[in-house]
């Protein structure tokens, strides 16, 4: 594949998927959340079903069937994310999450697991070798939420997550927190 001169940082979030460090927002699909009704109607129902019986077996292979779906949803959607980014991109930068720490979160667990930034981040890697782009994983420590990307003021404010937005009391730039944090990640490309 041909190489492009673009870099680009990517956050990676629970409400927005990803946002880039050209302000695009990627929405996330949430397929779990929209199909957990009906998920938990066919649970009740199995529930309900004698083990051993052929209803037993049918709405077991039914919920089969409903768990599979979500998952390729979810497969299908990352697929076409990180193959867009990948053919867009000739560097790209990400944060280096540990997901199985922030699952411990029980509040978060579900929403965490549900966006699957591991496998995202495995696709991007793959694919990457594939077409000959170069990931950069940032280093845990990298604060890239606090720091302003215009002059490099470090605000530890910042670090309490209910802050969606925020001005540098150096330079007074206002930053989204996701936006901003992806223009310091791309930085780290430079």
């Amino acid at each position: 594949m041909a190489r492009v001169d673009r870099r680009i940082g990517i956050d990676l979030g629970i409400k927005e998927f990803a946002i880039l460090s050209d302000g695009t927002k990627i929405e996330n699909p949430k397929w779990l959340s929209k199909a957990e009704k009906r998920i938990k109607k066919v649970q009740r129902e199995l529930s309900r079903k004698q083990k051993g019986s052929k209803n037993y077996e049918k709405t077991r292979l039914y919920l089969a069937k409903l768990h599979e779906k979500v998952a390729n949803q979810r497969r299908d959607f990352l697929h076409k994310v990180s193959s867009k980014i990948i053919n867009e991109n000739q560097v790209i930068v990400l944060e280096d999450l540990k997901v199985r720490n922030m699952q411990q979160n029980h509040r978060l667990a579900k929403a965490i697991s549900e966006v699957s930034w591991s496998e995202f981040r495995r696709m991007l890697e793959y694919k990457a070798a594939w077409y000959g782009r170069e990931i950069i994983i940032a280093p845990q420590d990298y604060a890239s939420s606090q720091i302003c990307s215009e002059c490099g003021q470090k605000n530890p404010d910042v670090k309490n997550l209910a802050i969606r937005q925020w001005q540098c009391p150096k330079c007074g730039a206002k930053h989204d927190r996701d936006i901003n944090a992806a223009k310091n990640l791309v930085k780290l490309a430079i």
